[in-house]
């Protein structure tokens, strides 16, 4: 995927302030943060979206939860963060290679989205 933004920083086309790598994953800071701690986690084959994901993903999916935690506590977040994964137009999915963000930071996020009356 020669046009995907998130191949490009797994190939070190595109620069990225690296929290880990393995064989299947990698974390970065996001470029544009909307908390103290806000890293995104990709595997490193292109998935576009969560629909696209299948069972010959599931370590690296894996991967990505299991190490959400403690790189949270590394990054800052040690009372609490929030994992995000938008999937597809209307869940506002911005770059169409599969990732996760987590959020947090020492005060309370507030309300993960507004409940419609």
């Amino acid at each position: 995927m020669t046009e995907c933004l998130f191949c490009k920083i797994v190939q070190g086309a595109i620069p990225s302030k690296k929290l880990y790598e393995d064989d299947e994953i990698l974390a970065f800071h996001d470029i544009r943060p909307i908390a103290p701690v806000h890293f995104l986690i990709i595997p490193k084959a292109h998935v576009e979206t969560l629909y696209d994901a299948g069972m010959e993903h599931h370590a690296a999916l894996g991967n990505m939860l299991a190490m959400a935690g403690g790189l949270a506590m590394t990054a800052g977040a040690t009372d609490g963060f929030r994992t995000i994964v938008n999937c597809g137009r209307v869940g506002h999915q911005e770059v169409y290679h599969l990732h996760m963000h987590v959020i947090g930071g020492p005060e309370p996020l507030g309300p993960m989205i507004s409940r419609r009356t």
